[in-house]
């Protein structure tokens, strides 16, 4: 009988005890669908404390509606659990999270609860994205150096055999071989500009502040628009390695997207900050140097987002759209990342830069 009690003494310890170690964010709802207990897995989910979490209506928690109340209402009475995936929380005014629900019915004191499990996946989806995005780009870059070199091939042939010829024809004729020879060197130009930067950067260190004013002075003296510029940078950022030419290349084919995108008065911000703990083409990387070049344009449109850094893409009717493409290139020659966000009034291209160089170069 001892060792019954012994072992029951047991299971409620590890019962009573395990949900406070668990990662995954617990509640439990009453009749009332009024939260009895949280975890702290799940205080630090809502940013809130258990004393402050205690008989909240769930719904109070959220500006959104994420949880239908007449599913939780239905599982009080059913007993059939339910679960979602991508179920977006919004605690504050932009403040948003992803998570991965289960609910479930349980009886405490002999009264039907609910348990709610929250796990927040933002952080996965945003990996499985970039992975993914990584991807797509190094498909499309590869196609692309496989139609260049097919065309250049076949450009080569076509300018020498248009120079051999312009030999045997009069100096009047020679204009039609001279046209000729101009379109071919144009082209291959194009393709040379689409097979993007062929040579390995240069790397040493310097400060990311002095590019970042390099930037500044060229575009602000050439400025015809009216356009507002911010340097928002933070001086403690250490001294970072990179190929000077090559980040100015890419840092100023971003500022030029922002100016044309603007068109009239607005602002373009230059901020630095310190970002730790990066993941970055699937590796963990501590400490970064955070580059943001934001402006308060239209966004970019919503059927070019997904395609935006391959080449040939632009939302310009005038554009070539190889200039984020190639600064993407370059920004994974330093093994950093170049990302985005947009909407309207608001756009934000996000460079980051190991400061340790954890990344194989």
């Amino acid at each position: 009988m001892s060792d019954t009690k012994s072992v029951k003494q047991i299971k409620l310890a590890y019962q009573q005890r395990i949900p406070n170690q668990l990662v995954t964010a617990v509640l439990v709802l009453d009749q009332n669908l009024a939260i009895q207990y949280a975890n702290p897995a799940a205080e630090a989910l809502l940013i809130r404390s258990f004393n402050k979490l205690y008989n909240q209506p769930l719904a109070n928690l959220f500006i959104n509606d994420p949880i239908k109340q007449e599913r939780l209402n239905q599982l009080l009475l059913s007993g059939q659990e339910f679960s979602d995936s991508d179920v977006i929380l919004e605690l504050f005014v932009n403040y948003k999270i992803t998570i991965e629900l289960m609910a479930s019915a349980v009886t405490f004191e002999d009264l039907p609860h609910i348990l709610l499990e929250l796990k927040q996946i933002d952080q996965q989806k945003n990996i499985n994205a970039e992975a993914f995005q990584h991807q797509q780009w190094e498909s499309a870059r590869d196609l692309i150096r496989g139609l260049a070199h097919e065309i250049k091939n076949p450009l080569g042939g076509l300018r020498g055999a248009a120079q051999l010829l312009s030999k045997e024809l009069t100096q009047s004729q020679q204009e039609y071989t001279e046209m000729i020879i101009e379109q071919a060197d144009r082209l291959t130009n194009l393709v040379d500009r689409l097979l993007g930067p062929n040579q390995l950067p240069n790397m040493t260190q310097h400060n990311i502040h002095s590019v970042l004013e390099k930037i500044y002075n060229v575009v602000r003296f050439d400025n015809n628009e009216g356009i507002s510029f911010v340097r928002d940078y933070d001086p403690s950022l250490p001294e970072v390695t990179f190929d000077d030419d090559k980040l100015q290349q890419a840092l100023l084919n971003i500022v030029n997207n922002a100016i044309q995108a603007l068109e009239h008065n607005g602002t373009i911000t230059l901020k630095t900050r310190a970002a730790t703990n990066k993941t970055i083409n699937g590796k963990r990387i501590k400490l970064c140097a955070s580059i943001c070049i934001i402006d308060n344009g239209p966004g970019i449109p919503t059927k070019i987002r997904d395609t935006l850094f391959y080449p040939m893409v632009s939302g310009k009717t005038n554009g070539t759209g190889l200039g984020l493409s190639i600064s993407q290139t370059l920004i994974h020659q330093h093994g950093g990342k170049l990302s985005y966000s947009s909407k309207p009034g608001y756009t934000e291209f996000e460079i980051l830069l190991p400061i340790i160089n954890e990344a194989s170069l």
